[in-house]
This record gives structure tokens, sequence and C-alpha cells, in this order.
């Protein structure tokens, strides 16, 4: 649980802050259908049988749609820590470039505020570089890692390895963009560490592979009989590095109930009923003689009605 205030910051110039979302839809970030439901998969699953005791742990947050979801699985006496820049200034300027031209509105506000909308407490928030982390969260303690903050290699090689210092035995580490175009120093980094031996897939979906620093067989059997009652998700198996992997695919993914919001919006007031249209005596004859008698006599008639209008 968080030591900071339970309040959403404000700038330092003193700009009100946002405005809560009352849905999840609401927002903003990048977190498929199909890795909700994955997420939703391992979590849930290091709650039933044996529990698997850990914290957990985001590196990277943006407005916080992936932070509110794992929020949802945190347990009693569990510590969910976040570390994220949140537009602070940073000593590498490899770092910062990338972070003012892909993330120009993030700020730490906005996360909180997103954050407090479906939780009533912050996690712990560590606005600096993920490198800090290491040094921040005991070694061991994490059972699931979500890693989705700077794209640069050599920064990426640093999160993979403070994935490992701090993820529990069994634990489970995921890596957003792991195929992106635009980002190939995450390719790079992630596959090195599969290549090594080091790092261990259990899956890929479009966005995330997710891996474990231990034995991936019970998590991969385990997926895979869950993934034969599911038509929403296809999957097959192929082998990298002498080890096999799932892929799964969205077939129309079906999300697990998201997370719901401390203060819902109202519901909308019922709409005014349509005014009932009167209609004036004759109206419907006038209407029948038009459609039914021969221009000329039409023409005749008005006429006359308007020769006796006139004459009052």
């Amino acid at each position: 649980m968080s030591h900071l205030s339970q309040a959403p910051v404000t700038t330092p110039e003193g700009e009100p802050a946002p405005s809560a979302p009352t849905a999840y839809s609401a927002v903003e970030g990048w977190f498929s259908a199909s890795d909700q439901v994955l997420f939703d998969w391992f979590l849930t699953r290091q709650d039933t049988g044996d529990p698997l005791p850990g914290d957990l742990l985001e590196l990277g947050a943006f407005m916080g749609k992936s932070a509110i979801f794992l929020g949802g699985h945190l347990r009693p006496g569990e510590e969910f820590t976040v570390c994220d820049l949140f537009g602070s200034p940073v000593t590498d300027e490899s770092n910062l470039a990338e972070t003012q031209s892909s993330y120009p509105t993030l700020t730490r506000r906005g996360f909180e505020t997103n954050y407090l909308a479906f939780h009533p407490a912050l996690p712990t928030v560590i606005q600096a570089p993920t490198s800090v982390v290491a040094d921040r969260v005991r070694p061991k303690s994490c059972r699931f890692v979500h890693i989705d903050a700077s794209h640069l290699y050599e920064h990426v090689v640093t999160d993979i390895e403070t994935s490992r210092t701090v993820t529990a035995p069994g634990g489970v580490v995921a890596f957003d963009d792991y195929r992106s175009e635009h980002c190939p120093g995450v390719a790079a980094a992630v596959w090195a560490a599969v290549v090594r031996g080091e790092l261990h897939p259990i899956c890929v979906s479009a966005s995330k592979l997710y891996a474990t620093w231990d034995d991936p067989a019970p998590h991969q059997e385990a997926l895979r009989a869950w993934l034969e009652g599911r038509a929403d998700l296809w999957h097959g198996i192929d082998t990298v590095a002498g080890r096999p992997l799932v892929r799964i695919g969205d077939q129309g993914a079906v999300v697990p109930t998201p997370p719901q919001p401390l203060h819902p919006a109202p519901p909308a007031e019922p709409a005014e009923p349509a005014p009932v249209p009167v209609r004036r005596p004759g109206a419907r004859w006038r209407r029948l003689a038009k459609d039914l008698l021969p221009p000329v006599v039409t023409r005749a008639i008005v006429a006359r009605n308007k020769r006796r209008r006139a004459r009052g």
C-alpha cells in the first residue's frame, strides 16, 4: 500500500485534477482483450489450488489501464508497486527524447486519478527510471511482473535483470511489445535472454510474451488444458531454442468482467416523451381528397377555400 497521499496530485501550476473515468473502457491505454483474458488466467491461477505468495509489480504505467486491472487481483497483505517517469526529467538524453515523443500527455496525476476511480488506495508509486526498482523492491518477492516501460535496448536489458531479481519462484513476467516494429530493442533484449537459456517463455499473444525464470512446463500444461475449452482463443505449439512455446490468437476473445468504478456514472434520465401531434378537424379528409380527386378539382376546391377565408 502506498505511503503517499491518497488524493490525486496536481500540477505545479495548480491545475485541477482530470475528471475521473466512470467506466474501465474510458481509461486511456493499450490492453487487448486477449491479454486481459491471459492476465486474468495467470493471476487467478495464482489464487487457486496452492496459492502462490508474492507481490505485484508494473514497470511503465501510462494512464493506468493495466495497473487498474492488476490492482483488482491484489490480495490482503500484498504490495503493488508501479514505476514510471510520469513525465519527470531523466538524465539519459535518449530516454528523455523517447518519453517526450511517445507519451506527451503522460502525467502522474492522470494515472492516480484513474487508479483511484477503481480502487480506494494507490499502489506504491515510484516516479523514477525503472533502473531504481531493484533497489526498492525486495528480491524474490513478486509473483507477477508486467514490463511495459522503455523501448530502448539497454533499458530493456536492465528491466529484464530487475525482473529476474524480484520475481518469486514460480512467478510470471509479461513483456509488452516483444515483436512490435516500432521497438526492435525490446525484441532484441527479450529474445536474447531466451536464447541464452535464462528466460523461459510460456506463451505469446499478439502483444505480449509471458515467461518465467523457472520451469515453464507446469504453466504450459495448465494453460493448454484451459485453452482446449475456449473457442474465443486459438493456440498452437512451436519450438523455440529447444523448448515448446504456446502461441495464442484472438478469435473474438471474451474479456473477464472489467474493473468496476467506485463511483459509476448515474443512470441517464429517461427522455421526455415526444409530443403527440394534434390533428386539425378535417385534415384527414383533406389529405384523402388530395390523393383521390383529379388535380383540376383539387385546385378548384383550394381556390374556393382561400376566397372564403379572405371574406372572413
